[in-house]
């Protein structure tokens, strides 16, 4: 069992690094990242086929 002083000091620690993570990352791009979005709900047409169509 850790004790709240450890447990502070982990997720300090786990926080500064995702965020330096995070800064490396958006640092190294070089001009805008074409991706879809993390959650897609409601943002193109409805699917015409396959398993989602509902026909």
């Amino acid at each position: 069992m850790m004790t709240k002083t450890t447990f502070k000091w982990v997720s300090g620690i786990f926080w500064i690094l995702f965020i330096a993570l995070i800064m490396t990352d958006t640092m190294t791009v070089k001009g805008n990242q074409i991706e879809p979005p993390v959650i897609a709900w409601g943002s193109g047409q409805a699917a015409s086929g396959g398993h989602c169509s509902g026909r």
